[in-house]
């Protein structure tokens, strides 16, 4: 781990590499294990005003979960995520032809309905981000389900970080992102 301002970086984004193979997992991050994608305040109350507009692309199912228990829930420990269809999959999860999994928000983001492209943690993804009071840890989550994204990125050589380089950039800033990449070139060359 390194320090970067705020917050305490994990070297393995530098270090390994990433590049979501959608043709091969089929969303599956959307739609296995036991949360929904965690939320902080802002994203509940831009969910909640977005939702009229989000709805007409969603499925029945995450209409139905959404409906009856809000555009977000409160977990047992107070974390704030999105409602899940089943115990698995997101709320807002939709499927295309081929039976990939996508997001109806950035689906909607991409057709101009709304300008909000999904909650930040998916938008990271394979980076999460956990706040304590004195700085933010940065850490890659390392999934099986994510294995063919690793052997991707490796193939083309991108590192996690140039991956999520549009996400870290709204999460932190440009010229967070801009320190972590002189980081990048001067102690972690390949």
């Amino acid at each position: 781990m390194f320090q970067l301002g705020k917050t305490l970086v994990s070297e393995d984004i530098i270090e390994k590499d990433f590049l979501c193979n959608l043709s091969a997992c089929k969303g599956a991050c959307c739609v296995e294990g036991d949360a929904g994608a965690p939320l902080d305040e802002e994203e509940v109350k831009i969910l909640e005003t977005i939702y009229p507009k989000v709805k007409p692309f969603l499925r029945k199912e995450g209409i139905e979960v959404i409906e009856a228990q809000g555009t977000s829930v409160t977990t047992s420990y107070g974390e704030l995520e999105t409602p899940l269809v089943n115990g698995a999959e997101c709320a807002y999860v939709i499927y295309d032809e081929k039976g990939t999994a996508l997001c109806g928000i950035e689906e909607a983001y991409n057709q101009g309905e709304v300008n909000w492209k999904k909650p930040v943690s998916c938008h990271l993804y394979p980076i999460r981000t956990r706040s304590y009071s004195e700085f933010t840890a940065v850490n890659y989550e390392k999934w099986e389900i994510c294995d063919d994204a690793c052997t991707l990125g490796k193939e083309l050589q991108v590192p996690i970080y140039k991956f999520v380089k549009e996400a870290l950039v709204r999460k932190f800033g440009e010229d967070w992102y801009a320190e972590l990449e002189k980081i990048a070139q001067e102690n972690f060359k390949k």
